[in-house]
């Protein structure tokens, strides 16, 4: 079994997330494996796993920004807002400037509440909604504030919109296809889409599955949990104390989550700010 850490993932269309982490299980030689936000089948790119005691990692890594390439197609709006639904009307787009495009796509730029697609994995009193629009149910879902520090438009070549975009964990691009669409009067929905970054961890550091059976190796946690969070490097006295779990008498640089070291460059935990005290998150030994 190999030593815990994380793996990034380059992953194929067609495959769910599910089926990576399945193969990944494999080559790593533990059923310890999990990701860090789903991908879905028709998507590709950046999905970050993590193995053994990484996994406690994934969580606090699905909180963070994420950066996407999309292709939107104006013109025809279907079920599922992207290429895998079934098409629900159809509209011409002869009408539509480029002009238009930009400054409506423009308007996604910032703190914005957003209505989750109704195909997305949010649970409606305990179901998820995209199994009851399996089931035929009608799915109305309340919008959530999500934040798009970036957009950027690099073609608009009608009835296809090829764009790039930053944004916070949590935001559906299905959902900016669709709402473009809509607010052009025309309809749009999604048939392209490859995540290339989840924090840190972008395509350049991102293998293939077939790459992965040659040659399978983690990224150590201590430094994944580096590249990740803000670092603090303990005294002997002070990693005693996080062993345990307890509080330390520190002020932490920053806001948030941060991972703190023994002196022998162990990674021990993540600790955050809490009154006059830094305080255990989770603990990692």
């Amino acid at each position: 079994m190999v030593d815990p850490g994380l793996v990034v993932v380059d992953k194929a269309p067609g495959m769910t997330s599910h089926d990576v982490v399945a193969r990944v299980r494999r080559l790593a030689g533990t059923r310890k494996v999990g990701h860090a936000g789903t991908l879905d089948p028709m998507a590709t790119g950046v999905l970050v796993l993590g193995v053994d005691r990484a996994t406690r990692l994934l969580g606090h890594l699905m909180l963070t920004e994420k950066a996407y390439d999309a292709t939107i197609r104006l013109g025809v709006s279907t079920t599922t807002d992207d290429a895998e639904g079934e098409v629900t009307a159809t509209h011409a787009v002869d009408g539509v400037r480029e002009d238009v495009v930009r400054d409506e796509l423009a308007r996604f730029v910032g703190h914005i509440e957003q209505v989750p697609t109704a195909v997305s994995a949010i649970k409606v009193d305990g179901k998820r909604a995209y199994a009851r629009v399996r089931d035929g149910e009608q799915v109305e879902l309340k919008p959530r504030p999500v934040t798009i520090h970036e957009l950027v438009v690099h073609e608009v070549a009608l009835p296809d919109v090829r764009i790039s975009v930053r944004c916070s964990s949590g935001t559906y691009i299905r959902a900016i296809a669709r709402d473009l669409g809509a607010a052009l009067g025309v309809g749009g929905h999604l048939t392209a889409l490859r995540r290339t970054a989840v924090g840190p961890f972008d395509l350049s550091v991102a293998r293939t599955l077939d790459q992965l059976a040659d040659d399978f190796s983690v990224l150590p946690i201590a430094d994944a949990a580096r590249a990740s969070f803000a670092s603090v490097d303990l005294d002997d006295e002070q990693a005693g104390h996080v062993r345990v779990g307890r509080g330390l008498d520190v002020v932490l640089p920053g806001e948030g989550p941060h991972a703190v070291f023994a002196p022998d460059g162990e990674f021990l935990a993540l600790y955050e700010q809490r009154g006059e005290q830094a305080r255990p998150v989770a603990v990692f030994v």
